[in-house]
């Protein structure tokens, strides 16, 4: 039975992942190729497992993704170590990589990381349907995500409730909307979108009860340039309140469908891990969704 992962290898292994090629890795860990590729080639035969895909970059196994998981895990852990013996000596700040949601970072989640003093953050912008496999990757620390579920290894908290409008350009609505029901207009007129896997649009329009949105989509991957794209005029879109509310005050957007909304439930996931600096981010990150969330 095997009795412990060697350590050397298993930072090694990261070393791969995170520098993309063997080549690279070597450089970074000071040793040849040759002892990269050995030392990759002697944990997969003790662990039995394909833990690479030798392409260009290296990407991680399923099996891989969990020993990268560990080789980070392990590193954090001896960090806080050393910082709490006060003999880390580089002088570098604690750094802290984290998912998040475009829309979260665009509205209340970069408050939450100036609440806490003397860490360095590494954010990783992924829909929050998809933070979750980052921490599964082992790539982030801790992630804001869609899904209860805890990755395992991970602890899982609620955050709130993100509120959407439906809302377009009071002229684009004057144009394409007026006089006609949204669930015949709204699958037809040009609608903003996210990227290709955001459907919260087509959401909205199958709520309503009549198919998914338009076939005339903009593609518009930053919160900010798909507020601008729909205050624009270019098509209709789900917008946060939080975002929303200031241009509806001064008339550059409207409501399509007064006292209709959807909530995004969002949650904070991190490793288990006893760190203290995961712990201080988790806190102030609960602390700032409670003010700005719904619940």
């Amino acid at each position: 039975m095997m009795s412990e992962l060697p350590l050397e290898q298993v930072r090694t292994l990261l070393a791969v992942v995170d520098e993309g090629t063997f080549d690279a890795a070597a450089a970074a860990l000071h040793v040849t190729p040759s002892a990269v590729s050995q030392r990759v080639k002697a944990l997969e035969q003790r662990t039995g497992r394909v833990l690479l895909q030798r392409t260009k970059p290296v990407r991680p196994t399923e099996s891989g993704a969990v020993l990268v998981r560990f080789a980070r895990q392990l590193a954090r852990l001896e960090r806080d170590a050393w910082g709490e013996l006060g003999l880390n000596g580089t002088g570098e700040p604690t750094r802290v990589s984290v998912a998040v949601n475009a829309d979260s970072l665009a509205t209340w989640f970069l408050p939450a990381l100036s609440r806490v003093a003397g860490l360095c953050y590494e954010l990783h912008r992924e829909d929050e349907d998809h933070t979750a496999a980052l921490l599964r990757e082992g790539l982030v620390m801790a992630a804001v995500t869609s899904s209860p579920d805890p990755v395992p290894g991970c602890t899982v908290r609620p955050l709130g409730r993100m509120r959407y409008l439906p809302v377009a350009a009071p002229g684009f609505a004057a144009t394409h909307l007026a006089g006609r029901p949204l669930t015949e207009a709204l699958p037809r007129v040009p609608v903003v979108v996210f990227d290709r896997k955001d459907d919260f649009q087509d959401g909205f329009v199958r709520r309503l009860g009549r198919g998914s949105a338009g076939p005339h989509r903009h593609l518009v991957p930053t919160s900010e340039g798909f507020l601008d794209a729909v205050a624009a005029g270019l098509g209709w879109g789900m917008i946060p309140e939080a975002q929303a509310g200031p241009l509806l005050e001064q008339g550059r957007l409207a409501v399509l469908a007064p006292g209709e909304w959807m909530d995004l439930a969002l949650y904070w996931q991190q490793w288990k891990l006893d760190s203290p600096a995961l712990a201080a981010l988790a806190d102030a990150v609960t602390a700032t969704a409670a003010e700005a969330l719904r619940h």
